[in-house]
């Protein structure tokens, strides 16, 4: 099984998924790592991606993503995955999107508390314009971001049935 964690800059992405890969002790791929070093520019710059830069992206994402599952290896891959077209370039029978949910206010408290991230708070109107709820047909979760980290980590773990390491 592959979890992508989902959701606008600021969710919580990066610490779910950390935690929750600790626990399960399955592999973590930061998908910011991803990013062409052009996007990295172009959002510090407060910038918004377009689609066109965007697919690179999603494409590495996606071979990181093959690669776990033809070599029978869980994982977990953080991705903002706003549209349904970006998650079609990610989604498998394998795939479940675990999107952390948040209110733009909630969204805005954190990235105006984060210091070492390369997205400016001035680009959290773009991410939530972009953001289409997910479909049926998209095996997902959706999670409040309201409690802690480590109540999500567990809420994942429960809800999904998982098996921690």
């Amino acid at each position: 099984m592959i979890l992508v964690i989902m959701g606008v800059s600021g969710c919580g992405k990066s610490t779910v998924g950390g935690i929750l890969a600790g626990k399960l002790g399955w592999a973590l791929q930061e998908g910011d790592d991803l990013h062409p070093a052009a996007n990295v520019a172009k959002m510090a710059s407060g910038t918004p991606l377009t689609d066109e830069d965007r697919w690179p992206w999603l494409e590495r994402i996606a071979e990181w993503i093959d690669e776990h599952i033809d070599a029978g290896e869980s994982g977990i891959v953080t991705c903002s995955a706003l549209k349904h077209s970006y998650r079609d370039v990610l989604r498998r029978d394998d795939v479940v999107f675990v999107h952390l949910a948040g209110t733009r206010a909630q969204i805005e408290e954190r990235l105006t508390a984060r210091l070492d991230h390369f997205m400016p708070t001035s680009l959290l109107d773009s991410q939530f314009a972009t953001l289409e709820p997910l479909r049926p047909e998209e095996h997902a979760l959706t999670l409040d971001i309201g409690p802690s980290s480590a109540e999500l980590v567990d809420e994942i773990v429960t809800s999904l049935d998982l098996r921690t390491s």
